[in-house]
């Protein structure tokens, strides 16, 4: 039976790169992002490798009304053997959808969701992809906005934590299920969303901005490597055979530690309460309009 792959945010970027990668592992992929046309020219790429076809559903994944309703879609479908938890988004000012901050939203409660309602139909590996941005993050996670200014950068880097810890979390939860869960360092890249964020230097906190000149040309070493390389860490943690649940690839592709903030209980503890209370898990829509 071919196995399946579901990767959030594939149009372009890393999530693309991954799916190419996936596709040349086997995998029958379903790539998931919000603009249609960038959907139907990444199935395209795909399919002109000549594996098994690819197929995309329109979700706006910054939506958690639009999470449900695909999470409905997939689990129709069967069994899902791979899900890869690419998404992710930094802002540059301070944004709300629906009530909730965006950048906490986008980086952990949408992938979240998405994962808990998938996991009747997760028959293989749950891969979710963080950054090294959580070693800038505040730890605090009483409520989803940290205390203090509004610094994209940190802000991303704190969501990323909070959706590593809960991804190390459900790695313990489901030992025994025979679900292994890893998450994926992929390191900088020439992306969408690093090309449109590294300019700013309200991205980061007021001391670093005394530095900006400093600052700015190590965000622009460290995101200059093509998005294909930065996959390879995903890709690995869909794809090795003997990786043990809870294991954290890195940009190189092989084991890495996770930051300890990220193994703390506490602080798995404080992000489900969060995620719970912002992101329920309700009733699945029964419509989809994809």
């Amino acid at each position: 039976m071919t196995p399946t792959a579901v990767i959030t945010a594939a149009t372009g970027g890393i999530g693309l790169e991954t799916a190419l990668g996936l596709t040349d592992a086997g995998f029958a992929v379903t790539v998931i992002g919000r603009n249609a046309h960038r959907g139907a020219t990444a199935v395209d790429r795909i399919n002109a490798r000549g594996g098994q076809p690819a197929h995309f559903l329109q979700t706006d994944l910054s939506s958690l009304d639009e999470v449900r309703s695909l999470a409905r879609h997939l689990t129709t479908r069967g069994h899902l053997d791979v899900l890869v938890n690419n998404v992710g988004a930094m802002f540059p000012d301070r944004t709300d959808i629906n009530g909730v901050e965006a950048t906490f939203l986008v980086n952990h409660l949408s992938p979240y969701l998405l994962t808990e309602l998938l996991l009747p139909v997760i028959t293989g590996r749950i891969v979710a992809v963080t950054s090294a941005a959580t070693m800038a993050a505040k730890k605090v996670f009483d409520t989803v906005e940290p205390p203090g200014g509004y610094y994209g950068f940190h802000w991303y880097g704190r969501a990323k934590l909070a959706h590593l810890a809960y991804t190390l979390d459900l790695a313990r939860r489901l030992t025994a299920t025979g679900i292994t869960v890893l998450a994926a360092d992929p390191g900088g890249a020439a992306t969408d969303m690093t090309d449109s964020n590294s300019r700013h230097p309200k991205v980061v906190s007021p001391a670093l901005r005394l530095l900006w000149p400093l600052v700015r040309r190590t965000f622009e070493r460290a995101t200059s490597g093509p998005a294909s390389l930065a996959a390879r860490s995903s890709i690995t943690a869909a794809t090795h055979p003997t990786l043990p649940t809870g294991t954290m690839i890195g940009p190189k592709g092989t084991p890495v530690t996770p930051p300890r903030a990220a193994t703390d209980p506490r602080t798995a503890q404080a992000v489900h309460e969060l995620s719970r209370r912002h992101a329920p898990l309700t009733t699945i829509p029964d419509e989809i309009s994809k």
